[in-house]
């Protein structure tokens, strides 16, 4: 089990994530603190696509969110998550399931999403922990499902908030929320040095063409998009 640091407001507590969950790291921190600078959260009823350990989801209730309801298709995932949010004395709402359960539900005033976006060689199958980060070989294998669907899951004036890696192509992102009736922003972008996924992927990215030979950091952007 790993541990994390936790900020709720005025306190910091632990954050736990199993063996086979997604623990929090920069991106998910870097989507938090976005979300906490909009201002867009507090009294929103709040979406948390691929929650993993629950920490994007946890933050946005100790922002003051209305309602959270967060979603993973990992069962291991959703277990950690709920356990979390009983731990931190937070209101969460934790299922199972993808965009087709989330768009059975009441449209959202906010979405916050950090996917899989780690371009990979095979397309990614199961439930494993390689879900957390594997997008397939362009990185999109959630991303363009998320912009597809994120007009609908919004109310109008609705916001989604979300962050990938510059090798899982912002332009991309851009283009196909725009394309679906949203007004786009880039709000952030932070350079990280590779993790430890990335730095083993590095020979196949050169390979490819999407990393320039010996470059060893990312650019993290996030995206927020507002529903016309």
């Amino acid at each position: 089990m790993t541990t994390t640091e936790f900020e709720t407001f005025g306190s910091t507590r632990a954050l736990h994530a199993e063996p086979g969950v997604y623990e929090p790291q920069d991106d998910s921190w870097l989507l938090c603190e976005m979300a906490s600078q909009s201002g867009v959260v507090q009294g929103a009823r709040v979406l948390d696509m691929c929650t993993g350990s629950g920490a994007v989801a946890l933050a946005a209730a100790s922002m003051g969110a209305r309602e959270v309801v967060a979603f993973d298709i990992s069962a291991l995932a959703v277990a950690c998550a709920r356990r979390n949010a009983v731990a931190l004395g937070l209101e969460v709402d934790v299922r199972r399931g993808s965009f087709a359960e989330a768009a059975a539900l009441e449209p959202f005033d906010v979405i916050l999403c950090n996917p899989p976006y780690v371009p990979s060689e095979e397309v990614p199958t199961g439930e494993g922990p390689h879900r957390a980060w594997d997008g397939g070989r362009d990185g999109r294998i959630v991303l363009d499902p998320l912009c597809d669907a994120a007009h609908e899951l919004l109310v109008p004036g609705g916001t989604l908030m979300v962050v990938h890696s510059e090798y899982s192509d912002p332009d991309r992102t851009q283009a196909m929320l725009r394309s679906n009736g949203m007004t786009v922003t880039i709000v952030a972008r932070r350079s990280i040095s590779f993790g430890p996924v990335m730095t083993q992927r590095a020979a196949w990215l050169e390979q490819i063409g999407l990393l320039e030979s010996s470059r060893d950091i990312e650019d993290l952007v996030v995206f927020r998009a507002d529903r016309r």
